[in-house]
């Protein structure tokens, strides 16, 4: 391997003339500064990052830690960690720890795998990043999966840490849910069944607020018993149609796309079509919500968002540290909420009669 004392041999120099030159410092000629870049091309000369970072004490890398890469929404956040590193040239480590892969739901109820957290993090700082940002594949609150004082500036994506320390980044869901629901009852509907996810989970629990603060705000009754319990998969949809269309709803909320799949099958077996006879609504924009026949309403997640602002607030801190600021720097955000999109698409139908509609309606999405 090509050293730079070589370099200096070949061209007459000092080694540290070198060394200024390619860490592009002035005090140099431009005639030796073209020499030595010659020279570095022609022997193919690669800086040994290792040895300059451990005198720096500086890896420019940012460890991420995924709870599992074939969860829908992860590869998402990562790909927005990976532009802001881009942007502000870090490197992302990424350690993948398959626990959807290896336990599937079992481990989002239980901390069993806060141990195998811990090593890989220790791994992490073992190579020295400069910050870690913690992805959850399924959004919750999970107190224990970042050790309390880390040596580096982290974060939590699409989770809850609730710690000071760390800042959490997240879904909008209340908001996702609301603008949705508010772009069923512009279009005339005021009975909207609701599949629900899973009680225990944060986004039931945030998305039937939104549905809720949209009904509130239109002066429409909630009426509970249009709610009924599903639990993410495509049966639970198919298994709830039939109860809320006994009710009468003109709408149904399903609050993943999975859900509104099982919808469209049972809709489809009664001959009843989403979209003309009935309107049908999703969450998550997952690819296959295109796919559906007509192509399902939804609200998109901010993933990549998601992943860039996590990534955004730890090198923040990091280089706040390295300027001295930390004292004097703006309180850490704590948690961070980013914004849904709807998409509209052929799945919903327009209640309001041809005399109350004004004009030509645009695409919020």
């Amino acid at each position: 391997m090509v050293t730079i004392k070589e370099i200096a041999q070949k061209c007459g120099v000092s080694i540290a003339t070198v060394s200024n030159i390619l860490n592009d410092k002035p005090n140099a000629s431009e005639a030796t500064r073209q020499r030595v870049l010659q020279v570095v091309k022609e022997l193919n000369y690669t800086p040994n990052s290792i040895a300059k970072n451990l005198k720096l004490k500086k890896s420019q890398a940012i460890g991420v830690v995924a709870e599992d890469l074939t969860v829908f929404c992860t590869p998402g956040i990562i790909d927005g960690i990976t532009q802001c590193c881009e942007e502000r040239g870090y490197h992302v480590l990424l350690t993948n720890l398959r626990l959807y892969k290896k336990y599937q739901d079992a481990y989002y109820a239980n901390d069993s795998f806060v141990k195998i957290v811990d090593k890989e993090i220790r791994e992490l700082l073992s190579k020295q990043v400069d910050g870690i940002i913690y992805v959850t594949a399924h959004e919750r609150i999970l107190k224990k999966c970042l050790p309390e004082h880390l040596p580096v500036p982290a974060s939590m994506a699409y989770g809850y840490s609730k710690s000071a320390e760390y800042p959490s980044v997240a879904v909008d869901d209340k908001n996702g849910a609301y603008t949705l629901i508010r772009y069923l009852t512009e279009r005339g509907h005021r009975s909207i069944g609701v599949i629900t996810g899973k009680e225990e989970s944060i986004h039931t629990h945030d998305r039937l607020l939104g549905y809720q603060k949209a009904l509130y705000d239109q002066k429409i009754f909630f009426d509970p018993d249009i709610v009924v319990e599903g639990d993410w998969k495509r049966e639970s949809g198919y298994q709830k149609t039939d109860y809320l269309l006994s009710k009468g709803v003109t709408a149904i909320f399903c609050m993943n796309d999975i859900m509104a799949g099982g919808v469209y099958d049972r809709l489809e077996e009664r001959g009843i079509l989403p979209g003309k006879d009935i309107s049908v609504v999703g969450f998550d924009n997952r690819d296959l919500s295109n796919y559906y026949k007509p192509p399902l309403t939804t609200i998109a997640l901010p993933l990549s968002s998601i992943g860039y602002t996590a990534c955004r607030v730890v090198i923040d801190m990091i280089e706040q540290r390295e300027r001295g600021e930390e004292e004097t720097a703006p309180e850490k955000p704590g948690e961070v909420h980013e914004a849904c999109r709807l998409l509209i698409r052929n799945s919903v139908v327009d209640l309001n009669p041809p005399e109350k509609k004004s004009g030509t309606e645009g695409n919020p999405g």
